[in-house]
This record gives C-alpha cells, sequence and structure tokens, in this order.
C-alpha cells in the first residue's frame, strides 16, 4: 500500500517521526528510496557504551546504514552491516533483525585514536578506520544459505563506500546519504537517506527521460543537509515532501525499528561450553567468570562450582 505525499502529508495518518525506514518513490520513474530515522535506538546503542565523539559518530551512521540498505531487501532473519580495517577504530558493526530489532557496537584502539583526532582531510574511513574491508551479510538460519557482499574499503565516507558497493557489486546507480549527532537534548540521533535507479521492468528501454529522472532525482536528495537528516521536528514525510515534491513522491508503509539484543544467559553457556575446561579456569576473576556482551553490555555471572555442569 502506498500514498502520494503532499505538503500536509499522507491523509489520516500519522506516520512514525523517528525509529522508522520510510520507503518512497519518485512518481513515474524508477527511482525508489528508504529515508532512516533513529532516535531513541541510536541513542540507547550509543550511551551504552563510553565511546569518544569519533568513534560513536562512526557507529550511529553504520545503524542508520544498516537500516536504510535493509529496508531495500525482503529477508527474514539478520542483516549485518560491518567495516573492518587496520586504522584506529579496527571494527564498526551493526545488525538489524527482520522484526525490526537493531544492535551494533565498535572496538577502537584509544591510544591511537588520540593521535588520529576526528579523522584526517581525506575523510573519517581513510582517517579513522584506515584500509579494509566493508562487508553486508543476510542470514537467515541454517536451512538457506547465507548471503555476503564484500568489497574494500573506498571512498571518504561510510555512506561513500556503500555507494560504491551497490554500484560495482549489485550495478544499481545509487545515492546514500547518512548523518550522525547529538541533538539539542544531548541524546544521539542518526539518520540516511538513499535514492536508487531500479532496472527497467521488463518490455521497456532506457530513454532520454528515464536518465533525466533520475539525474533529477540525484541533484534533489543531494540538497538534503545534515541537519534535515537529523532535525527531530522535521518528519519523515515531511522531508521527502521537501526533496522531491516537484515530480511527486509516494511512500509506503513504514516499519519501525527499536533497540534489541539477542544476547542471553543460555548463549553465555554456550559460549562457555565450546572452551576447554583448563581455559575455563583461566577465565575466572576474583572467584566468579564474568562475561558481558559487546552488543549491549549486559554482563552474566557464572559460580566456579557450576563448572562441571557448564562444560563438557
Amino acid at each position: 500500500m502506498s500514498d502520494p505525499l503532499t505538503a500536509s502529508g499522507v491523509a489520516g495518518s500519522v506516520p512514525p517521526t523517528d525509529d522508522v525506514i520510510q520507503p518512497f518513490r519518485i512518481e513515474g520513474s524508477e527511482v525508489r528510496g528508504q529515508l532512516v530515522r533513529l532516535g531513541a535506538v541510536a541513542d540507547e546503542v550509543l550511551r551504552r557504551h563510553d565511546y569518544p565523539t569519533p568513534v560513536a559518530t562512526l557507529l550511529g551512521e553504520t545503524l542508520a546504514l544498516s537500516a536504510v540498505l535493509a529496508g531495500a531487501l525482503k529477508y527474514d532473519g539478520i542483516f549485518t552491516f560491518q567495516t573492518k580495517g587496520d586504522g584506529p577504530v579496527g571494527l564498526v558493526v551493526a545488525d538489524l533483525m527482520s522484526g525490526g530489532a537493531m544492535r551494533g557496537y565498535a572496538q577502537f584502539d584509544q591510544k591511537r585514536l588520540a593521535g588520529a583526532g576526528h579523522g584526517n582531510a581525506a575523510g573519517p574511513v581513510p582517517g579513522l578506520i584506515g584500509k579494509g574491508y566493508l562487508a553486508f551479510t543476510v542470514d537467515q538460519g541454517p536451512e538457506t544459505d547465507r548471503y555476503q557482499g564484500i568489497v574494500e574499503l573506498e571512498g571518504a565516507t561510510l555512506s561513500e563506500c556503500a555507494r560504491r558497493y551497490f554500484e560495482r557489486s549489485e550495478q544499481i546507480q545509487t545515492s546514500i546519504k547518512s548523518a550522525a549527532g547529538r541533538g539539542p537534548d544531548g541524546r544521539w540521533r542518526a539518520a540516511a537517506l538513499m535514492v536508487q535507479r531500479m532496472p527497467p521492468v521488463p518490455g521497456s528501454h532506457d530513454t532520454a527521460e528515464s536518465d533525466d529522472a533520475w539525474q533529477r532525482a540525484l541533484a534533489l536528495a543531494a540538497t538534503c543537509t545534515d541537519g534535515e537528516l537529523l532535525d527531530p521536528a522535521l518528519e519523515p514525510n515531511a522531508l521527502l515532501y521537501r526533496l522531491f515534491h516537484e515530480d511527486g513522491v509516494r511512500a509506503f508503509a513504514p516499519k519501525a525499528l527499536r533497540f534489541g539484543c539477542r544476547c542471553s544467559e543460555e548463549r553465555a553457556v554456550r559460549v562457555l561450553r565450546s572452551f576447554p575446561r583448563e581455559e575455563l579456569k583461566e577465565l575466572e576473576v576474583d572467584g566468579r567468570i564474568v562475561m558481558t556482551c559487546e552488543f549491549c553490555r549486559e554482563t552474566y555471572h557464572f559460580d566456579p562450582d557450576a563448572l562441571p555442569e557448564i562444560a563438557p
């Protein structure tokens, strides 16, 4: 189901402002897109870690990008977006379950990060992440083949790296813009806007009109500022109308997002069972085994007296 957007939005509906994937289509063209807004989700993920601002910003953008990319797919499982490099921020990862639960975390070297600051003139990717790769993974369970796309990190920003993946690996013309930062209330926000030129329907042909529609969409999307992307007072549909009303824009049913981690005591026990008994003893600290989830920082405590029950 879809609705054309007007200056007053969609009649009879009150779409969510935050924590949502809003799909849309430019009228009369093969251009489709996704707008992602993260408010409470981004803040929940980031406030659980004491990340320096450059790292938190990278992770915030990674969360928004994972949602905007996953929103373009049909899957039942887990979509994961991650970067791995040789820079101060060695790993950034976010995943999104098809039901809308999101989580993410980053690994970094504090000393190297202090020397790098916010990156360098070349941009945050070469300055903070360094040389490495970007990977997309879709895992739909043990009964299906896992899909994974991997490309080298090429670009100044995460958005540029993701765009190049689509254009080189999927042959889909794509424009992506992302942003993350603290709002006036001090809470973290993140957002992403993606437009794509989809393949023509069977029997049709690329024409000068189709080329023009794509170029207009690119030009209009480029006018979107970080402030507009992150503005909590600017509803997603209002932003889409502001950007694309000249050609007409149609919104589809939005998808709600929320923070959610899959860790549990049962999962922690399964991890412990993978260790030899001797290594379990080495994990003891002050007479306890403590496991902490990298994503949500939840901790699980185990009594050494229970080791015979835990260990294989």
